[in-house]
């Protein structure tokens, strides 16, 4: 299947080129596009892609593809629209937009949002040992940390190109537009905490909101939410789950932590679930499920296949053999929907200004 990637930064040098690389029995990268010509040229020479390009527009008016791989940071919405609206299946990674409008305004097409965690065969096995035991009926109580070392820190090893050729013009009117978004999602008065708390939501713990709607639905209501240290800092989250039991959620970016870690237990009247993730951009690196059972026996699994090549593996399946994704735009708008209620549950306790879709 030929495919277009847009954005060619650190994700896509350091994760997604290794898996294109070893997975041209499913894919080729016929063209890539990014604001800096220098990194096109990088992973379009790393990848054999024959296209390259600075403008989303220039890209899918030339077309030689069949579905579009969206890799780029900020709000995705805009380009997920174009190319949906010019015909081509998207693969869209996290979070699909920042507005519930921009979702809104997406048409009809084939568009499955990247959320690689879901595909991780570790959660997989998890979901069905959940379901084994009553599904979220069953649930106690999910208890999710993040420990989150610097990205910088993350992605020593990975030897990224750079961009330096990008007019400092067209990034100031970039961040202008995304900061009008954010105010839409929250309101023009909304103060610099809430944005940040709303950026973290969207762009880290929005993994965890994923989770947490594949195990027992999205959570509907935020009971509490508390931040400190300066940001991005630390975030609390609790509330209840839609089904039965509670959720809590501690986030903590801990510039100099040795390595990334992530836990999600989820706990039951006879036992427990654990999930340890390594960092999302060491390939092959093992996922740990521990299932703790009533006889205090104790099974452990850890899955070494890489969560992100099984993600690309199911939408070449979507797009050919048309099986659905474990997220579509539904479940995109959901997420964030979640953040905007943390977002506003922060905002009230302490009595800061929120509007916008939030309110």
């Amino acid at each position: 299947m030929r495919i277009a990637l847009v954005g060619c930064g650190a994700v896509t040098q350091a994760v997604y080129v290794p898996l294109l690389s070893r997975r041209r029995d499913l894919f080729e990268v016929s063209a890539v596009c990014d604001l800096s010509r220098t990194l096109a040229d990088a992973v379009g020479d790393r990848l054999g892609a024959a296209g390259r390009y600075t403008s989303v527009d220039d890209l899918l008016a030339a077309g030689g593809f069949e579905a579009v791989v969206v890799l780029a940071s900020g709000s995705h919405g805009e380009t997920v629209r174009k190319a949906l609206a010019a015909g081509y299946a998207v693969l869209c990674e996290k979070p699909l937009a920042l507005t519930r409008a921009e979702v809104a305004a997406l048409p009809e097409g084939r568009l499955m949002v990247g959320y690689m965690k879901q595909y991780d065969p570790a959660v997989r096995r998890a979901e069905e040992a959940l379901a084994a035991l009553g599904g979220p009926e069953a649930i106690r109580a999910v208890e999710v940390t993040v420990l989150h070392p610097s990205g910088e820190s993350q992605l020593a090893f990975a030897n990224l190109t750079q961009a330096r050729d990008v007019d400092p013009d067209l990034l100031a009117s970039l961040r202008a537009a995304e900061h009008e978004l954010v105010s839409r999602a929250l309101g023009e008065a909304a103060p610099e905490p809430v944005r940040n708390l709303y950026g973290v939501a969207l762009g880290s713990i929005c993994h965890d909101l994923s989770l947490l709607r594949r195990f027992t639905g999205s959570p509907q209501e935020i009971s509490y939410v508390e931040t400190w240290g300066s940001a991005p800092g630390s975030i609390e989250i609790s509330g209840p789950l839609p089904v039965r039991g509670r959720f809590s959620l501690r986030w903590h970016y801990l510039e100099d932590y040795p390595a990334y870690r992530e836990t999600v237990a989820i706990h039951h009247d006879r036992g427990s679930l654990e999930l340890v993730f390594p960092s999302p951009y060491l390939m092959n690196a093992p996922t740990t499920l521990t299932v703790v059972s009533d006889a205090e026996s104790r099974a452990h699994w850890r899955e070494v296949t890489e969560a992100f090549e099984v993600q690309l593996a199911a939408f070449h399946a979507y797009v050919n053999d048309g099986k659905p994704p474990l997220t579509d735009a539904g479940g995109g708008l959901e997420d964030i929907a979640t953040a905007q209620r943390i977002a506003a549950r922060y905002a009230v306790q302490h009595e800061l200004p929120i509007g916008g879709e939030a309110a």
